[in-house]
């Protein structure tokens, strides 16, 4: 028995070190616990106050040349899903509202929408449009009612704000980042969670009072901004058919019924 012992023992010893491997940190005997620097391998934002961490996600945010944007915003009861890439000259993308689903990009100052036949309303045209870029003159409505969709700076502005007094919650992760989140209020006020890897971007924006949930990601990332193929595009000049947007649908989630309201807001 004397000689089975030492073997026995690597067999416990082994288990037990399988079982370290697969429980969270900090548990006590499986080493790497509490003692650990938790800001070690970090930008070292964490260590700042939650004022100046904010203000790094700002300064970091603005400038950064692009972003992906994706989440819901929740307006006037009313609930937008936006998954849109942007640049500070334009962006592309989809934002679904509870009526439609639209296809949007902007290259400069000149948008194209690319909707169902049922938004553009009962026009001789309408059938026709379901699968094509309307390329959408700055006069119409529409334009502007869209355009703060594919504008990053609009977006930024409106999405990062907190309201309240900020607090520091225990570290965390979005996706695989490693995040310090940042609480207005006692989270009354939105919570922005900001990057502990690389540079301090935002990577997760929940608004107050449940006002949508929005993930930043691929900060910086190039992608291609190209206007529409022509046989894929049309234009009706400086007048659009009737749209049931116009009389409906109006997608601002920043909750102004204004035909020029701030998606972000």
């Amino acid at each position: 028995m004397t000689a089975n012992l030492p073997v026995a023992r690597l067999r416990r010893a082994a288990v037990a070190g399988v079982l370290c491997a697969g429980l969270a940190v900090s548990v006590t005997g499986c080493g790497g616990g509490a003692g650990e620097d938790p800001d070690k391998g970090t930008n070292g934002v964490g260590k700042l106050s939650a004022d100046k961490i904010e203000a790094q996600a700002r300064t970091a945010a603005t400038a950064a040349s692009s972003v992906h944007l994706s989440g819901t915003l929740v307006s006037g009861g009313k609930s937008f899903t936006l998954d849109m890439r942007l640049k500070f000259d334009g962006g592309t993308g989809e934002v679904k509202s509870q009526e439609d689903t639209f296809q949007v990009l902007r290259v400069g100052e000149q948008l194209y929408l690319k909707a169902s036949a049922a938004f553009w309303g009962e026009t001789d045209s309408a059938g026709k449009l379901g699968d094509k870029f309307v390329k959408v003159p700055q006069s119409d409505p529409t334009y502007k009612q869209f355009r703060g969709f594919t504008d990053m700076g609009v977006l930024l502005d409106g999405l990062l704000g907190l309201d309240g007094k900020l607090t520091k919650s225990p570290y965390s992760k979005v996706g695989h980042a490693r995040v310090v989140p940042l609480l207005a209020d006692g989270g009354k006020g939105g919570r922005l969670s900001v990057s502990l890897d690389g540079t301090p971007y935002p990577l997760l924006m929940e608004r107050a009072g449940g006002a949508g949930r929005v993930e930043l990601a691929d900060w910086g990332q190039a992608f291609p901004l190209d206007p529409p193929a022509k046989d894929q595009t049309v234009d009706y000049g400086s007048q659009l058919p009737t749209t049931r947007n116009q009389g409906g649908v109006k997608p601002s989630p920043s909750g102004s019924s204004g035909q020029g309201s701030n998606p972000g807001g």
